[in-house]
């Protein structure tokens, strides 16, 4: 029998953060002049971004007076520690989490109870007992439920859930695997004023999805998926813990790197998932220009992929879970059938790929 995702249900924290109104700012937080405010700006406004969303309310607003996290000075000194930062992820991931689920199990007839298998994906903030210990009591998920965590692979890590929750089923016909990502990143917003850090800020968000794997029932059919590492990128994504946060490798070759290493992936690609024949794509939005390399180099049209520009635009690049954003509109769309191949990067370089049927 066949595994599916069944259901996908998203959330996101607070109302969404205009590009323009978090570039203000990114001008304040490092002080710049007005010629380096114009190229700051030019870059926002070519983002392919409209809106973001942050569980730091501080991006809002221009007046250091009105921070609530950062300090109150326009030198943001004392800039908050990792300890700052993870007591913030600890304090606010349980209610997008829990949003995600509820959303997720809403249109099924899946209660909590029911759920077998629980697998939690972050790379933005980590504690024990853990998140999920959290959401098994709060949500009255069964005592037996087993539970796993995927921490600290980036992009891609929902790739990797996925996979885990298929052989999961593949294993126990009986089983329901939850999958939550939550991955609130602008609680790393870094202040130096380096290319890294500029291209980090500019694009990623905070949000939360889960996804819901069974044989019981109908939805995105799990048909295929494979891996490769791509070692001459390795140096140029990469994700550190900091003194004052996650630090953030993400040099701007990246979307040259992921276009050359696609062309000289082809043939695996077409042997593994008979590309040539799949007419529709899910492409983690890890920016505007890692979007238009990769349908450059499959000979795609933005219409073949066009979810991913649409979650990109309204959510930014929210790490892991944002590949559950747009198969949650491939999922939703009743009008769209076909295979549908999904693709996610990360450090590594690391590229995964999932090959689904609607």
């Amino acid at each position: 029998m066949d595994n599916y995702i069944l259901s996908i249900g998203t959330a996101n924290p607070g109302s969404p953060i205009p590009q323009e109104q978090i570039s203000l700012f990114m001008q304040l937080a490092h002080q710049l002049d007005e010629r380096e405010s114009r190229k700051l700006n030019f870059i926002y406004r070519q983002s392919g971004i409209k809106t973001r969303h942050s569980v730091v309310n501080d991006f809002r607003h221009q007046d250091p007076q009105a921070f609530t996290f950062f300090p109150k000075n326009k030198t943001l000194e004392p800039f908050p520690t990792t300890k700052n930062r993870m007591d913030l992820f600890q304090q606010t991931a349980l209610a997008v989490g829990k949003q995600a689920i509820e959303n997720c199990l809403k249109n099924t007839s899946f209660k909590t109870k029911d759920i077998t298998h629980f697998i939690l994906v972050s790379c933005t903030g980590m504690y024990a007992p853990g998140l999920e210990i959290d959401l098994i009591h709060e949500m009255g998920f069964s005592p037996t439920v087993e539970r796993y965590s995927i921490h600290f692979m980036g992009c891609y890590a929902a790739f990797n859930a996925i996979k885990l929750a298929d052989r999961i089923c593949d294993s126990d016909e009986k089983a329901n695997v939850l999958v939550l990502s939550v991955e609130l990143c602008t609680i790393h917003f870094q202040k130096t004023y380096t290319e890294d850090n500029l291209i980090a800020n500019a694009i990623f968000g905070d949000g939360g999805a889960a996804a819901l794997i069974s044989k019981k029932g109908n939805g995105l059919k799990i048909k295929n998926y494979g891996s490769q590492i791509v070692k001459e990128g390795e140096a140029d994504m990469a994700w550190a813990i900091g003194d004052f946060g996650f630090e953030m490798k993400l040099s701007k070759y990246v979307p040259e790197l992921l276009n050359k290493g696609l062309h000289t992936l082809m043939h695996y690609l077409e042997e593994k998932h008979e590309l040539s024949t799949v007419k529709h794509f899910a492409i983690h939005p890890g920016g505007k220009q890692i979007l238009q390399k990769v349908e450059e180099a499959f000979e795609i049209s933005e219409e073949q992929n066009h979810y991913s520009h649409e979650v990109l635009q309204e959510k930014g690049n929210m790490s892991s879970a944002t590949i559950l954003f747009v198969l949650e509109k491939w999922l939703n769309n009743e009008s769209k059938t076909g295979n549908i191949l999904a693709m996610g990067f990360g450090p590594g370089l690391t590229l995964e790929t999932l090959l689904l049927e609607k």
